[in-house]
């Protein structure tokens, strides 16, 4: 019985909803264009600030025939412009609402409209494809869908001040990556935007601003360019730290930042340059205060951190400015119960939003700890540090866990803090438990972390070892991503320097031959690398070298010939004699090197290479296999001899550089004795 009546009870609820709105709907349809335009500006007043309403207009499809009329040849001007007015209107209602009006094609439809030669038609249009393209859920390639929409838009900005803001609006939410910034770039975005920065409107001169950062964005052809353009005779950098002055809005200051951080990290504006030393870095660590709104502590932080993060002067200078260090500890105190915030729309937005300002803070302290020891220990002074990262590190916010983790991979580049405050917190827990199941980006980052805290002055390694850390490592190496396979073998050789035969059993058990054949012949070289500096830690100390070379010797000494013989860079072939020199330091392992006289040719070619690294890496090879106080000494001697070795020493103790001919000589003198 339930389920019969669900229908009309459904039906009833909807038809009580809309039934005071179909009136609006039926008067578009009238035959008089009178009664239909002001069916049209009825239907205007009645949707402002009534998305309940615009959203019953919607279900009852007022959409498809307003964007009807918008395209008729037949409407009169004044119609279409009040149907892009109510459309407009529409879209700024909820999510829901600019889906639907996607999914009648809008934007084809306004686009079109752009053709008319009437002004007001056009700036609705605009205004209503700003409204459209600056919400969520509209792909911003629909801007570019049709090659001829740009242009028309570029030569549209000298229209009206409104043209001008919509449009600037519409790019600086459109442009997204390299690949929009070129196009906007190629049509003149530079020229036709530059001279509206001193437009007597404020919101044409915020909008263009905007289109600045947005173009200037890790691009360094348009911030090259930008330098050296004239605006009434004033270069564009003068302009913008004109705008980042105490006496402007907020807004515009943030934005002139942006602006001149973006062309410093792109290279076109020095670090140490007095409009980013003086001017960009102080306005941005003003914005910290806790004077400010929220969204723009949020915003200082985050910039902040993007312009000092490659430079250390920068880091210094931004580490005394204001006591930001201090400052910054506010941002996880906020909101207080004693918050100044009378508005309680403000504090809820505040509430809710209050895990960016987290997220900002430890981004800075990521950037102001990554070179400079002192300004390192001075965060993890500052009160509580490391308990709130550690809290941090198991927030529930993806990216509040992603910054701490990197904030905490900043401050363990310290051997300083790796002893002392690491170890007093025992962050080696958390961060263990953060590596168990977190998405790539933060792997990649704690995995870094991790090597860190595996090097051997570390006191955090012991324990890392006894939770299970030989087999977490060993799982990454096998990851898709480079990142995760380098730092997981990265992990791996500095758990494996000087480290007990038990670890490196462990470890060449969990990793298993195979997966340290393929390692071997991984495409990405860091993975390479850092793998045969595994393989160089574990062959090392004599009794370990013998061990694993009696356990694995065939399939190690398989490994070395396959990349001596292999297109390989000159370190990756110094690394493999290395693990080649330490395989002959061994009291058994030698004779795997000496019953394998294809090996021994290869050692003989390096020694007489061009390159001298490899001549040296050659030499240690040749100078453990024939140390006079080891037992065999004398055989191994005689058949290097009848290869002609001792020709070769004699020719490279004549070498003109000094390592190479101190190590032949003392290489000699092994025969000698």
């Amino acid at each position: 019985m339930a389920c019969l009546l669900e229908t009309p009870i459904r039906m009833s609820v909807l038809s009580e909803v809309t039934a005071s709105s179909r009136h609006y709907v039926d008067r578009l349809f009238d035959p008089d264009p009178q009664k239909v335009l002001q069916g049209v500006i009825d239907m205007k007043n009645a949707v402002i600030g009534n998305n309940k309403q615009k959203a019953n207009l919607i279900v009852l499809g007022a959409v498809p025939r307003l964007l009807y009329l918008l395209q008729q040849e037949t409407s009169s001007t004044e119609l279409k412009t009040e149907c892009a007015v109510v459309l407009g209107s529409l879209a700024m209602g909820t999510e829901n609402n600019v889906k639907s009006l996607l999914d009648c094609h809008i934007i084809p439809a306004l686009l079109q409209g752009l053709l008319s030669p009437d002004l007001k038609f056009i700036e609705a249009c605009l205004r209503c494809l700003r409204t459209v393209f600056t919400s969520p859920v509209t792909p911003e390639e629909l801007l570019y869908t049709d090659a001829t929409v740009i242009p028309h838009l570029m030569a549209l900005l000298s229209r009206s001040r409104y043209t001008q803001e919509y449009i600037c609006q519409i790019f600086s939410h459109c442009c997204k990556g390299p690949d929009h910034q070129t196009i906007l770039f190629n049509h003149g975005a530079v020229q036709n935007i530059a001279h509206l920065l001193t437009s007597p409107s404020y919101k044409v001169r915020m909008q263009a601003l905007k289109c600045f950062s947005v173009l200037a964005f890790e691009n360094p052809q348009v911030s090259m360019t930008l330098v050296n353009v004239l605006v009434d005779g004033e270069l564009l950098p003068q302009i913008f730290v004109k705008m980042l002055q105490r006496d402007k809005p907020i807004e515009m200051q943030l934005t002139s930042a942006k602006c001149l951080t973006y062309m410093c990290r792109a290279g076109a504006i020095r670090t140490d340059d007095s409009c980013i030393v003086l001017k960009t870095l102080p306005c941005l660590v003003r914005m910290c205060s806790k004077e400010r709104l929220l969204e723009e502590r949020v915003e200082g932080a985050e910039t902040l951190a993007y312009l000092i993060e490659p430079d250390v002067e920068l880091q210094r200078i931004a580490s005394i400015t204001d006591h930001l260090i201090a400052m910054l500890a506010d941002y996880f105190k906020y909101p207080s119960s004693v918050s100044a915030i009378t508005d309680i729309k403000r504090l809820d937005h505040d509430l809710k939003h209050a895990h960016e300002l987290r997220q900002a803070a430890f981004k800075l302290y990521a950037s102001l700890g990554a070179n400079d020891e002192d300004i390192r220990k001075k965060i993890i002074e500052t009160e509580n540090m490391m308990d709130r990262i550690v809290t941090g590190l198991s927030e529930s916010s993806v990216k509040v866990r992603l910054a701490a983790v990197r904030c905490l991979h900043s401050l363990s580049r310290s051997v300083q803090q790796l002893r002392t405050s690491f170890q007093d917190h025992a962050v080696w827990k958390p961060l263990m438990k953060v590596l168990q199941n977190a998405p790539d980006e933060i792997l990649v980052v704690a995995s870094s972390m991790l090597c860190n805290l595996l090097l051997e002055f570390s006191p955090s390694k012991e324990p890392i070892l006894e939770s299970g850390a030989v087999e977490l490592l060993c799982g990454l190496t096998q990851s898709e991503n480079p990142a995760l396979r380098v730092n997981g073998i990265w992990a791996l050789m500095n758990m494996a320097f000087q480290a007990e035969q038990k670890i490196k059993a462990d470890i060449l058990r969990s990793l298993s031959t195979e997966q340290l054949f393929r390692l071997l012949s991984d495409s990405d070289l860091n993975v390479l690398m850092k793998t045969l500096g595994l393989l160089r830690n574990l062959l090392s100390t004599r009794p370990h070298i013998d061990k694993i070379m009696s356990t694995h010797g065939k399939q190690i000494m398989q490994a070395v010939t396959l990349i001596l013989e292999g297109e390989h860079s000159i370190e990756v072939k110094e690394q493999t004699l290395c693990i080649l020199a330490n395989i002959a330091d061994g009291t058994t392992a030698k004779e795997l090197i000496m019953t394998n006289d294809d090996i021994l040719q290869k050692i003989k070619y390096y020694m007489g290479h061009s390159h001298v690294k490899l001549q040296l890496a050659a030499m240690f090879c040749i100078s453990n296999l024939i140390w006079n106080e080891e037992e065999g000494s004398q055989e191994r001697q005689d058949k290097l001899r009848d290869m002609g070795i001792v020709d070769i020493l004699h020719k490279l103790s004549q070498s003109p550089d000094s390592n190479l001919c101190d190590k032949a000589k003392t290489a000699l003198q092994q025969y000698l004795a």
